[in-house]
């Protein structure tokens, strides 16, 4: 397997790195990365490499994780680009992006990205993922978020599916969403919302508490950035690239990391619990 070290400011620029191991939960997320081939491949063991350094507990996966529409080739393209996963120990944990639901509605995926089922819960520590599937923003799903989420005692709440809520690039914010979900969010003290399907990296200030991270710039062509609508909460950070994010959680603070494919840190954020 690939360990090739990084000598760039990632190795020493992260903050917070002697929370203990006692309640540290460091994570990596990425979307839209299924492309296959040497794209697939860039971004897979970029994180690789740079999991080498900062070791992570789980990979988040933020949908749109087979453009193939084959899932012989998913499964290829995923061992060669992101096996290091298992190799290291690092637990995965996906999301269905509109290209995955294509073929016989992402089923195929489910068990390599241990999804067990479209939309599930994950703990780990201090921290609570709720992981979505935004196919379908409907009535089951969304009384089952309101359940969850109420009856959660977790430190932290991160939220992590594929269409944002707020997004201004080759999509715009899904409107569902919006109405359905960001309202659950805020009442509930969910600090993080992680997303894909723009193909670029953009920060948006919290709003009522929640901080909405988007980050579909796995490998897939990138989009253009423009500018949001007054409606949305303020753009802090935008970024034309590709790559991925890495968090750490401790008992006092959440530390996000915007990192490009060839490890260096492009934005850099925290959060309070």
């Amino acid at each position: 397997m690939r360990r090739i070290a990084f000598i760039c400011v990632c190795v020493l620029g992260l903050a917070g790195s002697t929370a203990s191991a006692q309640t540290r939960v460091s994570f990596l997320a990425v979307g839209d990365f299924g492309v296959g081939g040497s794209a697939e491949q860039t971004t897979g063991w970029a994180m690789d490499d740079f999991e080498a350094w900062h070791s992570a507990n789980l990979l988040v996966l933020l949908g749109d994780n087979d453009y193939t529409q084959s899932p012989a080739h998913f499964h290829a393209n995923w061992r060669r680009s992101f096996g290091w996963a298992q190799t290291w120990g690092v637990q995965v944990a996906g999301v269905l992006g509109n290209h995955d639901v294509e073929v016989a509605g992402g089923r195929y995926e489910l068990g390599t990205l241990h999804m067990p089922r479209n939309y599930y819960t994950r703990t780990i520590g201090d921290v609570e993922f709720f992981l979505l599937d935004s196919n379908a923003v409907n009535d089951r799903q969304t009384a089952w978020l309101e359940r969850q989420l109420a009856s959660s005692t977790a430190l932290w709440k991160v939220v992590a599916f594929h269409h944002p809520a707020y997004t201004c690039g080759g999509h715009s914010g899904d409107a569902d969403v919006v109405a359905r979900w960001v309202p659950l969010f805020e009442a509930n003290g969910v600090q993080l919302v992680l997303n894909g399907h723009d193909h670029n990296y953009q920060r948006f200030a919290a709003q009522n508490g929640v901080t909405y991270v988007v980050n579909g710039g796995g490998g897939a062509r990138l989009y253009t950035l423009r500018s949001c609508p007054s409606s949305y909460p303020a753009r802090v950070r935008a970024r034309y690239q590709h790559g991925f994010l890495y968090f750490t959680a401790g008992a006092t603070r959440m530390d996000g990391y915007a990192v490009d494919t060839r490890g260096r840190i492009t934005d850099h954020f925290s959060l309070a619990p």
